[in-house]
């Protein structure tokens, strides 16, 4: 990654309460141990990392956080726990996640996937659509309004707008899975390897648009196997594996960490 965006990256925000913090964390599969006893937490402005091997337990990591597994532990929200509230009522509250594999309708525009996100803000009701026509027109072109900008934020431009997702470059459609995991706003965002088939200007792109959620005030939380981008943008970073924390610090301190060096990063010759 550039200068650029390792400055932004250096930039600490730890102001403020956490706005998310899981204690605890154990996913069981049967006999199969996946996580255990994994802790961390993420504060507004922040962007936490997450790395580890193939199979380490991180993916797991996020469906715990949102109830997407049964599990032990807990999470907080806000302060508030959540341990067992519903998935989509987390995700109403502010929490959302994307996934490893890109996430939109397919059947519908680039555009009309972003409108689809944002719908339960920018929507009119039936009574409203039936006898205030004019007023349910006025919704739909402010919400479409909404959406392009959306897009546009996250680096998806107009020129893709009216294509189906398919029909757009991969780097297109990653940024695409990001926007709309966000809608119309988030307080924490979890990517599960936002990155995974990118490279050159597009992985830069997205680095971009992390930098700037950040800016936003929003916490993430990144699942990467791409060092050099989350080395570059973090400000902490969680090494799992086997199911573990092994680890917990700085990017800095992380690469030094000669347990982290001999897991996975390498040792020295």
């Amino acid at each position: 990654m550039d200068g650029r965006v390792a400055s932004s990256g250096e930039t600490q925000r730890r102001d403020g309460a956490e706005v998310l913090r899981v204690e605890n964390l154990t996913v069981r599969y049967g006999a199969l141990v996946a996580l255990r006893d994994v802790s961390w937490s993420v504060r507004p402005g922040e962007i936490l990392g997450i790395i580890g091997p193939n199979g380490a337990g991180k993916s797991s990591c996020f469906a715990a956080v949102t109830n997407a597994v049964g599990h032990s532990g807990q999470t907080f929200l806000d302060g508030d726990e959540v341990s067992a509230t519903k998935t989509f009522d987390l995700a109403s509250r502010g929490l959302r996640r994307t996934f490893q594999q890109n996430s939109f309708f397919g059947e519908l525009t680039v555009l009309q996937n972003a409108i689809a996100a944002i719908v339960r803000e920018y929507s009119a009701s039936l009574a409203t659509s039936l006898f205030l026509p004019w007023r349910e027109i006025a919704v739909r072109r402010q919400a479409e309004l909404i959406a392009a900008q959306l897009l546009e934020f996250f680096g998806v431009a107009a020129q893709y707008h009216d294509k189906l997702p398919g029909d757009v470059p991969y780097g297109v459609q990653r940024l695409l899975s990001v926007a709309l995991a966000y809608g119309t706003g988030s307080k924490v965002l979890l990517l599960d390897e936002p990155a995974a088939g990118l490279g050159g200007s597009d992985m830069q792109k997205l680095a971009d648009v992390l930098v700037d959620l950040r800016g936003r005030n929003l916490a993430l939380v990144v699942i990467e196997h791409h060092m050099d981008l989350i080395m570059s943008i973090a400000d902490r970073i969680v090494m799992i594996d086997q199911g573990a924390m092994l680890a917990t610090g700085t990017p800095v301190e992380i690469q030094r960490d000669p347990k982290v060096r001999e897991a996975y990063l390498g040792r020295d010759e």
